[in-house]
């Protein structure tokens, strides 16, 4: 089972966080980190943030990335929204 773990951070506080399971082994790992954004961001109300390339060098490396004000077209309310792949 693949599973993200997606957490809203401000001033060093952990605000929200959610894990997201998916099961379907049809799609690619590439599909599961998308359609897991999508469902943490739709449980967070908040709009998709824009993979940098920093942020994708960073998940590449240590399957991890934090989003920050420069990732979201609109403003945001917290520091930033980390994901982390937490079982493949």
């Amino acid at each position: 089972m693949f599973r993200m773990w997606g957490k809203l951070w401000k001033d060093n506080h952990l605000l929200k966080d959610t894990v997201i399971c998916i099961s379907d082994y049809s799609l690619s790992r590439t599909q599961m980190v998308f359609q897991s954004l999508e469902e943490i961001c739709y449980q967070f109300d908040l709009g998709q943030p824009i993979w940098l390339d920093a942020n994708i060098r960073e998940f590449q490396r240590h399957d991890k990335t934090r989003f920050s004000q420069d990732s979201f077209v609109e403003e945001i309310d917290f520091d930033y929204l980390e994901l982390q792949v937490i079982e493949e």
